[in-house]
């Protein structure tokens, strides 16, 4: 039970912990080596777990989203994250690197069509994805949407989210010369990709505590003192996506691209009070998808382990396994 909102911890409701049958460093070219782990059922329905950022890296809480009786679980740590290597590395690091990554893993396991699972980042990869790819996507269930525009950059690194976190943003914010601060983005990466490991460290720290205080409803304000490395990898990897529009052709291409997956059925679970992504996103989303089906979560932000978020995720999942089964 978790003590400050009297509702059952999302543990809970996931299912049972359950350890790899399969992992791997998989070389994706380019310099680039991912960890992709597989558990579960080996003759399972397929599903491939997109984890957020860019830079969060997987967890092996991840797994236990899925029956896996039913479900074969893929997860991998994108370029740069995690387990991949090079650790924190932006070259020939790009959306469409990962898209390529994505197909490769695929095609390795010798998976002709898959369900696809990602939140924040990660449903922003699974639109991009499937947009390119529809005919290896089997469903998308997405969680807390980001469809990478600038307005949603602007909310969160503009001073948006800020007016309801102003104590928190303000240790954002300070970090920076008042002549810089009109464009945050552009002012940390001038320090995360800096020549002074020390300095990146620090405002790596600074932008992971940032996010991390407000992806929780309940949350006081504070993100906790992330690992350095862990910190350098989220904050240099979302930092460089960022600057660049997630390598997007254009502003709003996800959703200008809708048509391309009008089939494919979906699943949407968003956080009324998501600071870090708010519900226009996922609303918007579903609302040109005729085949989406928009969960909004009351009493829940954004962060993946919200109870009432993990609670709708599994019950989507174990929906989704007693409807087709191993078909």
């Amino acid at each position: 039970m978790d003590r400050f909102s009297g509702q059952k911890s999302a543990v809970h409701y996931l299912h049972p912990p359950i350890d790899p049958f399969d992992q791997r460093m998989l070389d994706v070219g380019d310099g680039h080596k991912v960890y992709l782990e597989q558990s579960g059922n080996p003759q399972g329905v397929p599903v491939v777990v997109l984890h957020g950022g860019p830079g969060g890296g997987c967890s092996p809480a991840m797994r236990r989203y899925f029956d896996p009786r039913y479900y074969r679980i893929i997860l991998f740590d994108q370029r740069g994250c995690g387990r991949s290597r090079p650790h924190a590395s932006v070259e020939n690091n790009t959306t469409w690197h990962l898209v390529a990554d994505i197909e490769l893993i695929r095609e390795t396991l010798e998976i002709d069509e898959w369900f696809v699972f990602g939140g924040s980042w990660g449903a922003t990869l699974a639109l991009i994805y499937a947009q390119s790819h529809p005919e290896a996507v089997k469903g998308l269930i997405l969680r807390g949407v980001f469809l990478a525009t600038q307005s949603e950059l602007d909310w969160f690194y503009g001073g948006g989210a800020g007016k309801f976190w102003p104590e928190t943003w303000a240790r954002f914010a300070d970090l920076i010369p008042a002549e810089e601060q009109d464009d945050y983005i552009a002012a940390y990466h001038k320090r995360l990709f800096g020549p002074d490991l020390q300095v990146q460290t620090k405002y790596a720290k600074a932008w992971a505590e940032w996010e991390n205080a407000l992806a929780s409803v309940y949350s006081n304000g504070y993100g906790g003192d992330s690992p350095g490395e862990y910190a350098r990898a989220f904050a240099r990897l979302e930092n460089h996506y960022f600057r660049h529009g997630a390598f997007l052709e254009e502003d709003g291409q996800i959703l200008r691209d809708l048509p391309k997956i009008a089939h494919i059925p979906g699943v949407i679970v968003q956080g009324r009070y998501d600071m870090i992504c708010p519900p226009e996103a996922a609303w918007k989303l579903a609302r040109g998808w005729p085949n989406a089906d928009l969960r909004m979560i009351r009493n829940a932000g954004h962060a993946l382990s919200e109870p009432g978020i993990s609670a709708e995720l599994v019950r989507a999942m174990d929906q989704i396994a007693e409807e087709g089964g191993l078909d």
